[in-house]
């Protein structure tokens, strides 16, 4: 069985076991002032080109995405973002919980556009009974998408453009952000440093047993974040667990920071996997991804004999002969494996 439910059902990058355990019997200091969170501070710093940064290490993607907005939120402040986006469908209301509403506008292939949002923002604030209502305070998208789609760098900025223009923060998901940095032509770390507010670079998905790292790249963060995080209950006081994963994934293979390699990987091998499906087998995307994330249009006929081959997400119905499923390749797939799908589903 080939497993590409997810980019988060294995392990870590052995670069990332061998830190853990070469460094296993070192003291540290707790709550984020240990080496080896300093040392992985400064490797991002280095590979945003933002000397500026604060960053800050938590568990997990949902986590993150509502301790970070709570914390730079007003209390009557909401969220904008595509209906499509995971704050709004797969984190369980973690962000309302918080207090904070999260206001949807129209998703176009899984992305915010620009004219939406200045449309809703002109509107809202033109209003004469705004004060009524929850105040818009950031923006939020992922890069890539929920459906492993991309925004070109000429989107983010002008995305960030209407922020300025409105007073609004401008924050990125990047959960899967070594696979979007992958496969975009013109998006990289430094032009999300400067481009965006608050981003955070995921590591659950990208290779780490668990962990993600909150970019603040203009040093701006609120203060107390320290205690802000921890009233959150997502103050790690074991840091060290976070830090040593990204040392190693931001430590330079062959030239480049390993998360950077592993995001490339998981891309080639994720095409690969469409030549398979579109020119061999004659599936249709359901959509154009060029990430690791793979969506394709499945007769329901051929469910059960894939199911015996590979793991995958059914992701919904297209009518009543056809479904739409998803694939994911991640850092852990191997050519190997890639090898064995067009061996068995070729016959």
């Amino acid at each position: 069985m080939i497993h590409l439910e997810s980019d988060y059902n294995n392990g870590a990058h052995e670069a990332v076991l061998r830190n853990f355990l070469e460094t296993n019997a070192e003291r540290t200091q707790s709550y984020g002032d240990d080496r080896f969170s300093e040392q992985a501070r400064t490797l991002i710093r280095e590979a945003c080109k933002a000397p500026d940064a604060q960053i800050w290490f938590l568990a997990g993607g949902t986590q993150t995405n509502a301790t970070i907005i709570d914390c730079v939120l007003q209390p009557y402040e909401g969220v904008l973002c595509a209906e499509t986006a995971h704050i709004n469908v797969h984190e369980a209301g973690a962000v309302e919980f918080t207090g904070h509403k999260v206001i949807t506008l129209p998703a176009h292939e899984g992305k915010l556009a620009v004219r939406d949002l200045q449309e809703w923002l002109k509107a809202y604030f033109a209003d004469e009974t705004a004060e009524h209502m929850v105040r818009p305070g950031m923006v939020y998208i992922t890069f890539p998408t929920e459906l492993g789609t991309l925004y070109t760098a000429d989107e983010l900025k002008a995305l960030h453009d209407v922020c300025r223009q409105y007073g609004l923060l401008l924050y990125v998901d990047g959960a899967r952000l070594a696979y979007g940095l992958a496969a975009s032509k013109d998006v990289t770390l430094p032009l999300l440093a400067q481009i965006a507010d608050i981003f955070y670079i995921g590591g659950t998905k990208c290779g780490a047993l668990c962990g993600e790292a909150v970019v603040f790249p203009h040093g701006d963060a609120p203060g107390h974040m320290l205690s802000r995080i921890k009233r959150h209950g997502a103050l790690l006081a074991k840091s060290r667990v976070v830090g040593v994963q990204f040392e190693a994934l931001f430590t330079k293979d062959e030239g480049e920071p390993l998360y950077m390699s592993i995001g490339t990987k998981a891309v080639v091998l994720a095409m690969r996997l469409r030549r398979l499906f579109v020119e061999q087998l004659g599936y249709k995307p359901f959509i154009d991804s060029p990430t690791n994330q793979q969506f394709y249009i499945i007769p329901n006929d051929d469910l059960t004999r894939l199911h015996q081959h590979i793991g995958f997400e059914v992701w919904c119905p297209v009518d009543e002969r056809h479904t739409a499923c998803r694939f994911v390749t991640s850092w852990a797939t191997t050519d190997d494996e890639i090898d064995t799908l067009e061996q068995v589903l070729s016959v």
